[in-house]
């Protein structure tokens, strides 16, 4: 089966998992309703899925990163500074999401310890995919820590957001606006450090991290909704 094959046929499955997953969550119920309802042969969509819905909450996720990426195009972004980038593809992200209570069923998903590794790669490719779109070009740590951080400020706006009954969301892009600040405020204060007499000093230490390279193929980071197995 080609990739756009197997593509068209995960679509298929998520779509009629959509009218389950808000009552049932990403389970084999669901799982065994998409199949039914899609018309999917249940013996590709396991061999697509061989974690059941657990695969297709994978799926979900990496179709969101992919439809904000396309969202996210250069003219919209020609005139934002960088923290107006970040905010507003977080925004985008969360804008799209169809029905808030298919994340919140895949929040308590990756919640669980045998699925937490999955979320937090899940996570890591969504920043990843939003310092990519916005022209990131870092090469070296700072390729790490500013995904690191950035999944740090999506996962705790997501967790906001689900909570968030206010008109338009609108206590949540304030929440968003201040955790972005707090990061803003970091990297002035490290600047600052940086040019202290202390971190002089400690600037040989801290340069030998600043060997460390961005991966030649980001395909091959946790998340990235080029790997395998995810």
């Amino acid at each position: 089966m080609t990739e756009t094959a197997q593509t068209d046929v995960i679509s298929r499955l998520l779509d009629a998992a959509a009218m389950h997953v808000p009552f049932d969550g990403w389970s084999g119920t669901a799982f065994k309703a998409a199949i039914d309802e899609s018309g999917v042969d249940p013996v590709v969509a396991k061999a697509l899925c061989p974690r059941g819905a657990m695969d297709l909450a994978v799926a979900y996720h990496k179709r969101g990163d992919s439809q904000m990426v396309m969202a996210l195009s250069e003219d919209v972004l020609l005139e934002m500074k960088i923290r107006e980038k970040i905010t507003f593809a977080v925004r985008t992200r969360l804008e799209l999401c169809p029905d808030r209570e298919i994340v919140r069923r895949g929040s308590t998903l990756f919640a669980l310890p045998q699925h937490a590794a999955a979320g937090a790669q899940l996570v890591w490719g969504t920043a990843d995919a939003i310092w990519t779109a916005i022209g990131d070009t870092s090469q070296d740590i700072n390729w790490y820590s500013k995904r690191a951080t950035l999944s740090a400020v999506y996962s705790a706006t997501v967790l906001y957001w689900l909570g968030d009954d206010s008109e338009g969301h609108a206590a949540t892009w304030a929440f968003l606006d201040r955790r972005i600040e707090n990061v803003m405020q970091f990297e002035k204060s490290k600047a600052q450090f940086n040019n202290s007499p202390l971190g002089k000093v400690m600037a040989g230490p801290l340069g030998a991290l600043s060997k460390l390279r961005a991966p030649t193929f980001p395909g091959n980071m946790p998340g990235h909704w080029g790997q395998k197995g995810n």
